[in-house]
């Protein structure tokens, strides 16, 4: 009867608050952690775990640490070393067949043409200047181009001042097939006038319209005869007789004022070139670009139809004339030819005044530009480095010319042509040849094309690759460790569920 009064209780024992499994203890937190340190392939761990003395466990632990900290600062190191984006440039030669022959541009040393320009200039300055009356002998050259810019200003042409090709092109073959005027394009230089282009790229068109170099069974090579009528320059307009040519890329505008070759008379010109191409990483290894902008857009329409890309030099110019432009209300006319300008803030394009020779505005206010890294890093930021530059390297040599046979064709070709000749040329027609005439060869060397590529020295693979060196050298990490943590990880956070699990049925 007493055995019914007593009270049926529960005998938790210890050992009870151990999960099993299947009969079996479930493992402790502490004994998941102990199991990875003993089995992972990272160095210094397992010497923890199978520690018996406290001494030997800080060793282990202080080594662990100290090889981890050096660890992650050579890995800091790799990654920051990746951003810099470090580049190398990588020479190689390879033969280009078929290549493509470069386009040749060539102006006459004198940028006016004095039996046109004399008499409207004589007009408009006796016109301006009613107390003197200025003559051929007594006018100043700086009148002469404020006469050149009050007709640019007006949007008068100014072409008939400047020599004709056909007047200077006596003869022309490429791969010794006939060529002719039409196979050129015009273009003006600021300093130079009126020059002419052979071979350029042309827009609306595909590459069809650029000559190869073996085109017509040939090997590259063009051959002009040229006339730069001398005795028509103007006095102090011109420093020197003779030719200004540049070896350029088809779709490369010709910047023949700062890399032109000067080629005198009375000599056969030999231009022999060899190609070479430098190409650049875009964004984030350089700021290179080939962004053409809106006020390039409309200086290149200028150029009759040539397909030319964008050039750094341009953008410098076109920059400047913007800001003289805003600080003067007109534009350096030694850049004439560069006078599109294109407001920032509405996108409208304005064809800008020419400021007068005398007008110190401009000059100060270039000068102000160019020494000032704040106003160039606004006025001139997108002027970054051409992704691919194409250059030609150009071996000159000459000889003399020309020979007698040829004097009687030049001399019916200058007779015929549309520039007054000289008053004494019918006793003196062969020393003027002489002193006008010269024939420029421009052949190619070799189709092996010299490239400059640029590389970046490190990616990603080099990255991972240095940087699971540095985890293998100091504390024996590798991606078989890593999947080893995270099977712990998962076994801990497993090992948790099940006790929440359980404490929520105890609840119930």
């Amino acid at each position: 009867m007493m055995l019914n009064q007593i009270p049926r209780t529960n005998i938790i024992s210890p050992i009870d608050k151990i999960p099993m499994i299947e009969g079996k203890k479930r493992p402790r937190r502490r004994s998941i952690i102990r199991e990875f340190c003993l089995n992972t392939s990272t160095h210094a761990l397992p010497g923890i775990a199978r520690s018996e003395s406290i001494h030997n466990r800080m060793f282990w632990s202080v080594s662990f640490i100290g090889f981890a900290g050096i660890m992650i600062f050579f890995i800091v190191k790799a990654v920051l070393a990746y951003f810099d984006y470090p580049t190398s440039m990588d020479v190689t030669y390879i033969r280009e067949w078929p290549q493509y022959f470069p386009a040749f541009s060539f102006c006459n040393g004198s940028p006016l043409r004095y039996d046109q320009v004399m008499e409207p200039f004589l007009s408009y300055i006796n016109a301006i200047n009613t107390n003197h009356t200025t003559t051929v002998n007594t006018f100043q050259i700086s009148d002469l181009w404020d006469f050149l810019i009050y007709k640019s200003n007006r949007n008068e042409s100014v072409e008939p001042f400047f020599f004709p090709l056909t007047s200077m092109l006596r003869s022309c073959t490429y791969n010794f097939q006939q060529c002719s005027a039409q196979d050129f394009i015009p273009f003006l230089s600021s300093s130079y006038g009126l020059c002419y282009t052979f071979n350029a790229k042309l827009k609306n068109s595909s590459n069809d319209n650029i000559r190869y170099t073996n085109q017509n069974g040939g090997d590259g090579n063009l051959y002009l005869g040229l006339y730069v009528h001398s005795h028509q320059y103007v006095p102090y307009a011109a420093n020197s007789v003779g030719v200004i040519a540049l070896v350029h890329d088809n779709t490369q505008l010709p910047l023949i004022e700062a890399a032109g070759l000067e080629l005198a008379p009375g000599r056969k010109h030999k231009l022999g070139y060899k190609k070479k191409a430098a190409y650049f990483l875009s964004s984030p290894y350089t700021s290179c670009t080939n962004e053409i902008s809106l006020s390039m857009k409309a200086m290149l329409e200028k150029y009759n139809g040539a397909d030319y890309g964008y050039s750094e030099t341009i953008c410098y110019q076109l920059c400047e004339q913007m800001y003289v432009y805003e600080q003067c209300g007109c534009v350096n006319p030694n850049l004439w030819n560069t006078r599109s300008i294109v407001k920032p803030d509405d996108d409208e394009i304005i064809v800008a005044p020419l400021c007068n020779v005398t007008d110190g505005c401009y000059s100060m206010a270039s000068n102000r530009l160019s020494t000032s890294s704040s106003l160039m890093d606004k006025y001139c930021l997108n002027c970054l480095q051409q992704c691919t530059i194409t250059s030609f390297i150009v071996q000159a040599s000459s000889s003399r010319a020309p020979l007698e046979w040829e004097m009687d064709n030049i001399k019916a070709f200058v007779e015929n042509s549309a520039v007054v000749l000289p008053t004494n040329w019918s006793i003196t027609w062969r020393e003027h040849i002489y002193a006008d005439y010269l024939a420029v060869n421009v052949v190619r060397e070799t189709n092996i094309v010299e490239t400059n590529s640029q590389t970046a020295t490190l990616g990603l693979v080099d990255v991972l690759s240095n940087i699971g060196g540095q985890t293998g050298l100091w504390i024996g990490i590798s991606f078989l460790s890593i999947m080893e943590i995270i099977e712990m990880f998962y076994r801990l956070i497993r090992h948790e569920f099940h006790l929440i699990r359980l404490s929520i049925q105890r609840n119930q």
